[in-house]
């Protein structure tokens, strides 16, 4: 019996050999496009008004009426009367001035003719020499004008008082808090109520070092005039209000003097003119308080590639796919990013054929099945966050055949 299966075991044919097909990983890939690229740096920060005042009396009386605008949340223009005071005390103390002031001008009017009086008198009885200015009466004459300087002074002060009954606003704005009425008697330096103005918000907007690179914020140093930042960037802000998002749009107009210490980061301070104006649709007004956010318009890079997020490996590493299908490993320069894009300004050349799926543990030279795509639309950041186009559009790469057969490919499954 062992015999037996001696001569089959050796007597027959040999199996047939299957030649082995590598196993090609599928990827998609695109064609790298230089491209001009607006730098948008995302913060936030919190609406105030530029000017916050409190509205005070500089003189005293009885409060007798106020305008239909005094009110928490009323509105009202610049020079309109917001508080009405008695003024019966303040006309007559005009009118008293306005007797002292006649007073005074009798009397200068009296000495000025007994001064000359004197000096033809002096002329009449012969005498020789300079007179005396008592003779003149100078000194007298000197005390009348005075005296109708002061009164005249008197008048100005009582008419100021009696214009002063009548609180006008000093801007065009807005009531915070009314903290006084009608029949309450109010004396100087009472608060009435509290405002602020209307013309322009504010927004004070923390910025990291590394955003300041990409930013036109000119630098103040000593000695030297202060920059007006009249064309400053543009800053977009938009905030969720009453069941919609708001959209408002202002300028940069000045840094901080210094760091902050908590956060060791940069504020700068962005207008937003007239807040509370009526814009088109269904725009809400900008209210003192909101929280807003930012997108700040930086500088615009020239020659950069803008590649998806997904594309990088350890950091700043990307995968390239070469003429024969085989990836290569790449280093490059990342100088911005968004959240689901990077922009690289080194390492990267027009043409080139880059990963766009994630490849963790991709070996060096491995093939790869390649299905050519345009770039992966990217999100730019902003108000509207609409994808957008991260490249120019990309014609098909050339690559050579993959062979039928070759060395196995070894490549981690895409993540």
């Amino acid at each position: 019996m062992g015999g037996t299966g001696y001569y089959l075991s050796t007597m027959s044919p040999p199996a047939a050999q299957v030649p082995h097909r590598p196993t090609l990983i599928p990827v998609t890939a695109s064609v790298l496009q230089p491209q001009e690229y607006t730098v948008v740096v995302p913060t936030q920060g919190e609406v105030r008004a530029r000017t916050e005042s409190s509205l005070i009396p500089e003189v005293s009386g009885m409060i007798q009426s106020i305008s239909p605008a005094f009110r928490e949340g009323g509105f009202f223009e610049a020079g309109d009367e917001l508080v009405k005071l008695d003024d019966r005390d303040h006309q007559a103390a005009v009118v008293i001035a306005q007797s002292a002031v006649a007073q005074a001008e009798t009397t200068v009017s009296e000495e000025t003719a007994r001064a000359t009086q004197a000096l033809e008198d002096w002329k009449a009885l012969g005498r020789s020499g300079e007179p005396d200015p008592l003779v003149l009466r100078k000194p007298q004459l000197a005390e009348a004008k005075a005296r109708q300087m002061s009164a005249q002074a008197q008048l100005e002060r009582a008419q100021r008082d009696l214009d002063r009954t009548s609180i006008k606003a000093p801007y065009a704005g807005r009531v915070v808090e009314k903290l006084a009425d009608v029949g309450q008697y109010v004396g100087t330096g009472r608060e009435l109520a509290k405002i602020y103005a209307v013309d322009a918000a504010e927004i004070d907007l923390p910025l990291k070092s590394g955003d300041l690179a990409f930013l036109d914020i000119p630098e103040h140093y000593r000695g030297e005039k202060m920059p007006v930042m009249d064309n400053g960037p543009e800053v977009v802000f938009t905030a969720p209000y009453a069941g919609r998002t708001g959209s408002w749009t202002g300028k940069l107009v000045r840094a901080a003097g210094g760091i902050d210490s908590r956060s060791r980061q940069l504020y700068v301070t962005a207008q937003v003119q007239d807040p509370y104006g009526r814009r088109g649709g269904d725009n809400p007004p900008l209210k003192v308080g909101m929280f807003v956010s930012a997108y700040i318009t930086g500088r615009v890079l020239k020659d950069v590639f803008v590649v998806p997020r997904v594309a990088l490996r350890e950091g700043d590493q990307v995968l390239l796919i070469d003429a024969e299908e085989r990836l290569r490993s790449r280093t490059v320069k990342i100088i911005w990013g968004g959240p689901d894009h990077v922009v690289v300004s080194e390492g990267l050349k027009a043409g080139e054929v880059i990963c766009t799926v994630p490849l963790h543990y991709a070996v060096e030279g491995a093939k790869v099945k390649v299905k050519t795509m345009p770039m992966p639309k990217i999100a730019i950041p902003g108000p509207a966050a609409s994808p957008a186009e991260c490249s120019a559009p990309v014609a098909a790469p050339v690559l050579a055949p993959s062979p039928e057969a070759g060395a196995s490919a070894k490549a981690g499954q895409g993540s």
